[in-house]
């Protein structure tokens, strides 16, 4: 499934890029440079031709792809990084022997603060 939705989304944004680069911009002639352009609400070429359909349909496709895509990889779980692998491969930590007494690793700080 999750291959299948990579496969989907990639094809969708070259179908993307395609039909966003075939499509001529709305001010392309001379006079829409000087402010001369004369066109309806809807630009010269009328409401919607094919290409502008087809990339809305392919941007929904881009969309829909991301956000399963999304939602597919925060139920997976695998380690995406170093540390993490480490944390699984290390033994658990044994805790520290409790026959030691608390007092000794102390002992000779008043000596050394009088010194300075």
């Amino acid at each position: 499934m999750h291959t299948l939705t990579i496969i989907i989304h990639v094809l969708a944004c070259f179908l993307m890029i395609g039909a966003i680069l075939l499509q001529s911009g709305k001010g392309a002639e001379i006079g829409a440079a000087f402010g001369g352009s004369s066109q309806t609400v809807f630009g010269s070429r009328g409401p919607a031709n094919f290409l502008s359909k087809f990339t809305v349909v392919v941007a929904a496709v881009f969309m829909i792809t991301s956000l399963s895509l999304a939602i597919l990889a925060k139920n997976q779980t695998f380690s995406s990084t170093v540390i993490d692998l480490k944390k699984k491969d290390a033994p658990p930590a044994s805790p520290a022997p409790a026959d030691k007494p608390a007092g000794d690793s102390h002992s000779d700080s008043s000596s050394s603060s009088s010194g300075h």
